[in-house]
């Protein structure tokens, strides 16, 4: 009992042993499999993906297959199942001839993780082949004096099986003259042997016929036979024999065809016919015999076929003497064939990627090797090498397979695309070379972002340019490749004068054309400042930035505007211009009868202006300036020069082609309102128009004049009551309003200081339909009458406290007018800006009214160029200012509505919109200030 128990441990220790070897060699790669020989195609081997726990789905995606070493493959791999199949029959005694294990060799290759699993499958032999005689029929001379128990060697039957499928025993039957003896070779065969067994005698038979039968030990015997022919010869003494019962040599593989490898001899006593030895190979294989040749004669063995050390390293031959009479001796020939370093090592890539990722770690495998040399020992030793310089390594794998493996990481804009070399020799001497070229190619990956071929752009674009024109193209590269390159461009956000951006300029998303979506006016925009991106197609895409700058270039595309004076009513839009001034016909030469006030838009020479006179009624009269555009008397008026004198003043600017624009001046030559507004009613009369017509054109003035002369009276009238009730109730020194001199009502000076004194600012709206009168505190001891006035009369409302004296009729008369009208350089009239908005006031709305308090406005302003004038263009006044100069632009002058002076006085008539943006104005552009600066001097 306790012996049984010991041989179950025994038992469960073995298979404990077999079972952690097979999980070892898994472990390791490495599998064993047998199948029987001559199984059909496609017969299942082994479970490979089972035994090696390898996930199917996964190596279906990546890839896996088998390799066979040599040239035929003899196993593949169903994907589906992961079972290892035979690919043909195969034959155990063709692969593996004189072997007693056939194992055949091949790798499994998982492609994704480039590993590699050897696989040995044993091929078991079956008793598929019968023992076979080299010949049918052999036939065999012995002598009738041969003794009983001699001994003749037979041919030996070929079983191509092992084990016991492989020859077995032999059988003899056919005589009682023989029997049949069996003996062991050094290799453990099995040689037969005729043996005599009784005397033979020529006379009484002289051939003898036998059979032998040779037998396998299949489960299913298989026999083979032959004939032999048994032939009693007369007396023959002595058998030849050989100098030695083996004869053995080693030839290298690379031995010459026809070379003589080795002589075998062997000598017979006997004399004449049955002393001459012939050769013969009695035993030797198929291949043997179409590699060797025995001469017959001599017992050289000459090369017939080259050898090859890697198909056939040694051979074995039997060979037979025979002399004259029919004797026989056997000698064994062994020939070895040495291995030659001829075989170069032989480099095979069974997996490879072609293409890798940039961004690959290092480490990555991007090909599996197998480095062969057929050769062996030292000529069989192989050793591999890569360049250096490259960033890939050699690490070994399994047996003779090596991976190749990135040792960096890789850039695929220095290098795009790599050819590795892989070099292998061996260890033979000379060493044999060899080598092989992997191609790979590098993916890119978006690591680059777009760079502009410029740090900044910037373009000049004359204005008023077609829309949709090409303003300049902003380039970018990408480093990259393929999409992860191809740039696309597109405007940042922002605004120009509150309008979007994308409204003025548009970049065409493929080549990078900025073009132009408006016509650009210069006097709107000089400038565009605006960003352009560039993104690659890459994903996540990367971006980068650049500045363009389009400066607008001034082109000659705006008339010289004239501002003073202003266009005629019935004048269309046009470049006509009309005004009315009065020169008193006492003037000197050279003074200032008006000033053409013009302004360009433009910049630069397109906005130098020049003015010269084109027409005049008396061309000698008058003179303009030409850069000051001021209206001169150029001598003293005559008696003969007529009352009203027209004036064409032409100006043009100095661009290419120069613009201009003509201001009409009617300059009427007057010492009376009588006549200045005689003048004006015979001008506004038309020449084919009754008389009568004019004459009630001209009482419906009159009549508005003194309507509106009334109704300032009674609110004088109204405020004087006011102050004195007021003054009732106050103490006697707050102050009340005097009486105005009657002095100041008497003619135009008169007219003149009533507006000073009661009607001191009038502000008019851009459209000229509502006014604001404001009364103010001036002081009117500043009014110059245009002549002496006569007796004062009574005070018509008391004394005027403002004026630092009593109204008193014998006070100093006041100085002529001076008529010397001129403006200085400072002083030039012009406007202050607008801004509409509700004012207050009345405004004459009959036609007399208008134009005579017209008239007034307009004489009163010429009289405002006086540089001894209290008006100066002071703080406070609004007035003309003298930063108009001759080359004013439109940009220092919002539009043409303008404070007017009032001659002799305080009086202003101004836009009240206009001071505020005044104020605005003149806390930003560079003009205005200088001008500032020129007026504090």
């Amino acid at each position: 009992m306790i012996a049984a128990g010991s041989r179950w441990d025994w038992w469960e220790r073995a298979l404990l042993c077999c079972v952690l070897l097979s999980a070892w060699e898994a472990a390791w790669g490495q599998l064993r499999y047998s199948v029987p020989e001559e199984m059909p195609k496609g017969s299942f081997v082994g479970d490979v993906v089972k035994d090696l726990a390898l996930q199917l789905p996964t190596i279906r995606d990546s890839g896996i297959r088998v390799v066979s070493k040599g040239r035929t493959q003899y196993f593949s791999l169903l994907i589906k199942t992961g079972h290892l199949v035979t690919a043909e029959r195969i034959d155990r005694e063709q692969l593996c001839r004189l072997v007693e294990k056939c194992v055949l060799r091949c790798e499994l290759i998982v492609e994704g993780e480039m590993q590699v699993y050897g696989i040995e499958v044993e091929i078991t032999d079956v008793n598929d082949n019968s023992p076979s005689f080299k010949d049918v029929e052999m036939e065999e001379r012995i002598s009738e004096m041969s003794a009983p128990g001699s001994r003749f060697p037979l041919a030996e039957a070929q079983d191509p099986d092992v084990g016991r499928n492989s020859l077995l025993s032999y059988e003899l039957s056919g005589d009682d003259h023989f029997s049949l003896a069996v003996q062991a070779g050094p290799g453990g065969d099995q040689r037969p042997e005729l043996v005599l067994a009784k005397a033979l005698d020529r006379e009484e038979a002289a051939f003898h016929e036998l059979v032998l039968r040779a037998r396998d030990g299949g489960e299913l015997s298989r026999t083979g036979t032959v004939r032999i022919r048994v032939a009693v010869l007369d007396a023959n003494d002595n058998a030849p024999v050989f100098s030695q019962a083996e004869y053995a040599v080693r030839v290298p593989e690379d031995v010459l065809v026809g070379s003589t490898l080795i002589t075998v001899t062997a000598a017979d006593a006997d004399e004449g016919m049955n002393g001459r030895v012939k050769y013969f190979l009695k035993k030797a294989t198929d291949l043997a015999s179409e590699i060797f040749h025995l001469d017959s004669e001599t017992g050289s063995i000459t090369l017939m076929q080259s050898l090859d050390f890697e198909e056939t390293m040694y051979q074995e031959l039997e060979v037979q003497a025979r002399d004259g009479g029919d004797l026989s001796d056997t000698a064994k020939v062994t020939i070895t064939v040495t291995d030659v370093n001829d075989n170069a090592p032989e480099i095979s890539v069974p997996s490879s990627l072609s293409e890798i990722s940039e961004d690959a770690p290092s480490g990555t495998v991007v090909a599996l090797l197998q480095v062969q040399d057929r050769d062996s020992g030292e000529n069989g030793e192989v050793r591999c090498s890569i360049d250096e310089s490259l960033p890939f390594r050699l690490e070994r794998s399994f047996e003779d397979y090596y991976r190749v493996v990135t040792s960096r990481e890789l850039d695929r804009e220095e290098v795009s695309e790599y050819n590795v070399t892989v070099r292998a020799w061996d260890g033979g001497s000379p060493p044999l070379r060899s080598s092989a070229v992997l191609s790979l190619r590098v993916l890119d990956v978006n690591d680059n972002a777009p760079v502009f071929a410029e740090a900044r752009y910037s373009a000049r674009v004359a204005e008023n340019n077609a829309a949709g024109a090409l303003v300049l193209t902003v380039r970018a590269w990408d480093a990259d490749w393929g999409q992860n390159a191809r740039v696309r461009y597109r405007l940042s956000e922002g605004r120009v004068r509150g309008a979007p951006l994308s409204s003025y300029v548009s970049v065409q998303a493929e080549t990078g054309a900025l073009y132009a979506l408006r016509s650009f006016d210069y006097e709107e925009v000089r400038e565009v400042g605006l960003w352009v991106r560039a993104e690659d197609g890459g994903s996540p895409a990367l971006s980068s930035n650049v500045s363009v700058r389009l400066v607008i270039v001034d082109e000659n595309d705006n008339a010289p505007q004239v501002l003073y004076p202003p266009p005629a009513a019935a004048a269309g839009a046009g470049a006509v211009w009309s005004g009315v001034e009065l020169a008193p016909r006492s003037a000197e030469p050279g003074a200032l009868v008006a000033k053409v006030v013009a302004v360009d838009a433009d910049a630069g020479q397109n906005a130098w202006l020049s003015y010269e006179l084109a027409k005049a009624t008396e061309p000698g009269l008058f003179r303009v300036g030409l850069h000051s555009g001021e209206v001169r008397t150029a001598r003293f008026p005559l008696a003969r020069d007529g009352a009203r004198q027209s004036l064409v003043v032409v100006v043009k600017d100095h661009g290419r082609p120069a613009l201009s624009a003509t201001a009409t001046l009617t300059v009427v030559l007057a010492e009376s309102v009588g006549e200045l507004l005689w003048e004006l009613g015979s001008a506004a009369a038309a020449p084919g128009e009754p008389a009568g017509s004019l004459t009630r054109w001209l009482v419906v003035a009159v009549a508005a004049v003194s309507c509106l002369f009334l109704a300032f009276l009674l609110l004088l009238l109204a405020l004087r009551l006011r102050r004195w009730r007021r003054s009732q109730l106050l103490p006697p020194g707050s102050g009340a309003l005097r009486g105005v001199p009657a002095s100041h009502f008497v003619g135009i000076d008169g007219v003149r200081a009533f507006l000073h004194s009661y009607s001191h600012e009038v502000s008019l709206t851009a459209d000229s339909r509502k006014s604001q009168l404001r009364f103010s505190g001036g002081s009117c001891c500043d009014t110059l009458p245009a002549r002496p006035p006569p007796d004062e009369p009574a005070p018509l409302l008391g004394e005027d406290p403002a004026c630092g004296r009593p109204a008193d009729p014998a006070a100093a008369p006041q100085a002529q007018p001076n008529t010397d009208w001129r403006f200085s350089q400072t002083q030039r009239p012009g406007t202050s800006g607008s801004q509409n908005g509700e004012e207050g006031g009345a405004w004459p709305n009959n036609q007399f009214d208008t134009e005579m308090l017209q008239a007034m406005i307009l004489a009163s302003a010429n009289e405002a160029a006086d540089g001894n004038s209290t008006l100066g263009g002071g703080t406070g006044t609004m007035g003309l200012s003298a930063r108009y100069g001759p080359q004013f632009t439109l940009q220092h002058v919002p539009d043409y509505r303008q404070n007017v002076y009032i001659p002799g006085s305080t009086a202003t008539l101004t836009n009240a919109a206009g001071k505020r943006d005044a104020k605005s104005a003149g806390s930003s552009g560079g003009n205005k200030k200088k001008s500032g600066k020129k007026e504090k001097k």
